[in-house]
């Protein structure tokens, strides 16, 4: 136990004892007028209560741009949401692959603004015309089997990145998602951007996982 009259109290044993005793202030509310200490931002002297006062605030602005960016991000995600919704109406009124494949396509460049789409479908179709169904390597399929979920950043498979034609040299970042037909992955829709934080590795991947699964649906409905 602390006693404030010890006279050879230290700074820490003051502490000690406020911490063993945090009703001492609200015993003795006399004190808070009368002690002070320096402004957080100014120097000169406030007293205690002031000083609360200042940090309550400090913690309000806090909530108020935590609250903001809450607010921020799930306006973001209603809009996205919305670009998913119009992609699924797009999908299920186009005819035909060749439609489903120009409604994807579209809704990528046009409502996502993605400035470059690629895609690759093997095995669950049947042989068809278009860069699309050109074949591609053992190593790529097997590193698309392994995907669990969509892949975002640097641009990582060079087969893939060859898909965008001219433009390869220029991507900076891209997504790879996977397209499966049950638990078989037979596609890869890759979407590529110059930018190299527009598709990053620590993004969420949510969307994608429903892009990919709309286009899937869609697209090897045509094989059934």
């Amino acid at each position: 136990m602390y006693s404030l009259e010890t006279s050879s109290m230290t700074d820490e044993d003051v502490v000690q004892y406020l911490r063993a005793h945090p009703d001492f202030l609200s015993e003795h509310s006399d004190l808070l007028a009368v002690l002070t200490v320096p402004h957080p931002r100014h120097g000169h002297a406030i007293s205690l209560t002031e000083r609360q006062l200042h940090t309550l605030r400090g913690k309000i602005r806090q909530l108020e741009q935590r609250l903001a960016e809450l607010i921020r991000f799930g306006e973001q995600n209603d809009e996205i949401g919305e670009k998913v919704h119009r992609l699924a109406t797009s999908l299920l009124v186009a005819e035909g692959y060749d439609g489903k494949r120009r409604a994807l396509f579209n809704s990528m460049q046009d409502d996502f603004a993605v400035p470059h789409v690629a895609l690759r479908l093997w095995e669950a179709l049947e042989a068809r015309e278009g860069e699309e169904f050109q074949p591609v390597s053992e190593t790529l399929r097997a590193f698309a089997n392994e995907m669990s979920h969509p892949y975002c950043g640097a641009p990582a498979n060079i087969e893939a990145l060859d898909w965008f034609g001219e433009m390869a040299p220029h991507i900076r970042s891209v997504a790879l998602t996977p397209l499966r037909k049950g638990k078989q992955v037979v596609g890869l829709l890759v979407l590529g951007s110059e930018e190299t934080e527009r598709f990053y590795s620590e993004m969420g991947t949510l969307y994608l996982e429903r892009i990919g699964a709309l286009a899937s649906v869609a697209l090897l409905a045509e094989d059934s």
